[in-house]
């Protein structure tokens, strides 16, 4: 899950959810979309989860992608993989001090994630962000099985593209988002509801909660992100100002009812102006978070 730069990334980004493919190419002012196309997977046919097989059907999730890919990506072939928040663990970490050399800094962070990973953390998948704030050094890690992130970048290579960059969902969607103030971003899909919380330019809280079964509305929703919200000011001294929704979640849908039920303004994680004119396929422009902060930031 290697990371990339403002100037690196490709132009074109895939997202791999529960129950469909989503993909999009950027403007070259990286400021909106291009075009974006969307195709729904067999039943069944991926089941994101931390361990085991993720993907049931390789060959039907393999031509769901290229028919997506086929339709925006033209001579491309370097996509940003987004892939499913339950197939990858966020965890946040504090030190005080991380050596100056990687290979010695990421043996430090498989150190401390020894105790929160249900697999070994000595062989697993490791991507992370290390920054400086207030004296310590915050550390973002992307955690994941090896065999996991095998599987979803084989099918993108036999679909005939290759992934370079591979990101968790909320991960993706978090890249345009104004982080200077005390925001929550809520981004919900078939079979998981991944929360964030972000302050003064930092990551502070990342939870994926599952959601199967019962009806996802703005009360559920309200229920599922309470706890969230009362550790923010329980160990921050202060509220959360906003909500961000996206994915099967929207302000339109849920905002009112959200809204009411925290007493804090909900508004859409994706903006008209980040879609442009590409939404004339119909798909709402929450389902659109992922492959939109992949490729704006």
């Amino acid at each position: 899950m290697p990371a990339s730069t403002q100037y690196d990334r490709p132009r074109v980004a895939c997202e791999i959810t529960a129950d469909r493919v989503i993909a999009a190419r950027v403007a070259e002012n990286r400021q909106s979309l291009d075009v974006f196309a969307s195709r729904p997977l067999p039943a069944n046919a991926l089941t994101p989860a931390l361990g085991g097989a993720n993907i049931a059907a390789a060959d039907a999730v393999r031509q769901t992608i290229a028919d997506c890919l086929s339709a925006v990506a033209g001579r491309s072939r370097e996509v940003m993989a987004v892939v499913p928040d339950a197939a990858v663990r966020l965890t946040l970490l504090d030190f005080e001090t991380l050596p100056d050399k990687q290979e010695e800094a990421e043996s430090v962070v498989r150190f401390r994630l020894k105790k929160s990973l249900p697999f070994d953390a000595e062989t697993a998948a490791i991507s992370y962000d290390a920054r400086r704030a207030n004296g310590n050094i915050r550390v973002v890690a992307a955690v994941a099985l090896p065999a996991v992130v095998e599987e979803y970048e084989s099918v993108f290579r036999h679909a005939g593209y290759n992934p370079g960059v591979l990101v968790p969902s909320m991960l993706a969607a978090l890249g345009p988002v104004d982080a200077s103030q005390p925001t929550l971003v809520l981004k919900v899909d078939a079979n998981t509801s991944a929360v964030a919380i972000v302050n003064q330019d930092q990551m502070l809280l990342s939870r994926t909660l599952d959601n199967a079964g019962g009806e996802l509305d703005g009360e559920r929703l309200a229920e599922d992100i309470y706890p969230s919200l009362v550790f923010f000011q329980d160990n921050y001294g202060t509220k959360v100002e906003r909500i961000l929704v996206g994915g099967m979640a929207s302000a339109e849908r849920i905002g009112s009812v959200l809204g009411e039920r925290t007493g804090t303004r909900v508004l859409d994680l994706v903006n008209p102006g980040q879609v442009g004119s590409s939404l004339q396929g119909g798909l709402p422009a929450s389902m659109l978070a992922g492959v939109v902060g992949a490729l704006i930031q």
